[in-house]
């Protein structure tokens, strides 16, 4: 059976300090996966650093947000033809050694989704106490809303099949995108399955995330997962020519 293709999207913004030992992980730890950095209009040197190494990168020519960068990331995904898409942070927080792990998952299980949870079995870095909150927050937040209960719903280790791939490469919110995509694949009849990882502490650098930014982030966010579980169903552009076209594109 042929191997699947897999893609690690690594979205880096400021990530000088941090981005080479991203990729030598992966290409240690990971070494089945393709990877692509999409370098957010960075203003250190990630992009020097990129280009020296002759990483495999993107450049975006003006900051987007981290939304952004990662589609940007599922539409190369959906260019060149892969089944099998993973986000790993370029702050090095995320570990390879997971990835064969939630590929393995991805596929055996059916998933559309797998997610990596720190909180399963409470291994490694479990994030600041700020943080802790939101999370616990958005985890009950998907319960209510939903019917499912997600550990680590602020996670962006999170591996998709090509079905989501495709998705993301067309609808993928701007900002904080985690737990508004969890509910809406969720709405759509998704599955989404978790597994135990560890994270590792931000080595360099700092989080963009202040107290202010937090504080935003928890009441956009909570808005934008309450207009996804009762948005509209997606109209697939094929049921708008069938019905009202014949079947013929006009």
């Amino acid at each position: 059976m042929a191997r699947k293709k897999r893609l690690v999207i690594i979205p880096a913004f400021n990530e000088a300090g941090n981005i080479i030992k991203t990729v030598e992980d992966i290409r240690a730890n990971a070494p089945s996966f393709d990877y692509v950095i999409i370098n957010d209009a960075s203003k250190d040197d990630t992009a020097r650093l990129c280009e020296k190494a002759a990483y495999n990168v993107i450049h975006l020519p003006i900051n987007s947000g981290i939304g952004a960068a990662v589609q940007a990331g599922y539409l190369y995904a959906k260019r060149y033809g892969y089944e099998c898409v993973v986000q790993v942070d370029g702050d090095g927080q995320h570990e390879a050694t997971f990835l064969t792990e939630m590929a393995e998952e991805l596929e055996s299980s059916g998933a559309n989704m797998i997610i990596g949870s720190r909180f399963l079995e409470k291994e490694g870095f479990q994030s600041t106490g700020l943080r802790r909150i939101g999370i616990k927050w958005f985890s009950f937040l998907i319960r209510v809303l939903t019917g499912k209960t997600i550990t680590d719903p602020t996670s962006g280790m999170r591996m998709v099949n090509r079905d989501v791939i495709n998705f993301f490469a067309e609808e993928y919110p701007k900002d904080y995108p985690e737990p508004e995509t969890a509910i809406t694949l969720l709405r759509l009849g998704y599955t989404i399955n978790e597994i135990p990882v560890r994270m590792k502490e931000r080595a360099d650098g700092k989080s963009s995330i202040s107290f202010k930014r937090a504080v935003y982030y928890m009441f956009k966010v909570t808005l934008a997962c309450a207009l996804a579980r009762f948005a509209l169903e997606p109209f697939p552009p094929e049921k708008f020519v069938t019905q009202y076209y014949g079947g013929e594109n006009p």
